[in-house]
């Protein structure tokens, strides 16, 4: 088999079969894939973040359970899905504390939304652990560390 002339074009040549149009079909292909918007249900998956500030926290301790309120507030309107998010503790020495995270989901970034900030809140009940004693609440701006009332 002789060597095809090189002019500057995309093409091989194996055993005959001449591929030059299968490659600037993949080519185009994936530009065309690439150039289309992302699908409209990609906008809506968005991940939880930290609400603005947390105002208030109060855990009770009832029946083997603890329940875990907070009030915080939000920059804009639109949040929606506000939670709190058990978290593991980052130093061995928050062995008495639980620590949650006060989360909400923002709106999509092609929303309009009223800025300013917006009153939220949310609560969580969990299990009860041996020698916990307080519970710690992280948001964007703040902690607010609580003990556990009996």
């Amino acid at each position: 088999m002789l060597p095809a002339p090189s002019n500057g074009r995309i093409f091989v040549d194996i055993d005959g079969c001449k591929l030059g149009s299968v490659m600037r079909g993949a080519i185009f292909l994936t530009a065309m894939l690439s150039a289309l918007p992302a699908p409209a249900f990609a906008a809506t998956i968005l991940s939880d973040k930290p609400v603005a500030r947390i105002d208030s926290l109060i855990a009770t301790a009832k029946a083997g359970h603890i329940l875990i309120q907070a009030r915080g507030a939000v920059i804009s309107g639109g949040w929606k899905h506000v939670a709190l998010k058990p978290v593991k503790p980052s130093l061995p020495a928050d062995a008495h504390t639980l620590v949650v995270e006060f989360v909400a989901q923002p709106p999509p970034s092609n929303q309009a939304v009223i800025p300013g900030l917006l009153p939220v809140t949310a609560s969580i009940t969990i299990p009860a652990r041996k020698g916990v004693v307080s519970v710690r609440a992280i948001s964007a701006a703040n902690e607010v560390t609580t003990q556990i009332l009996k």
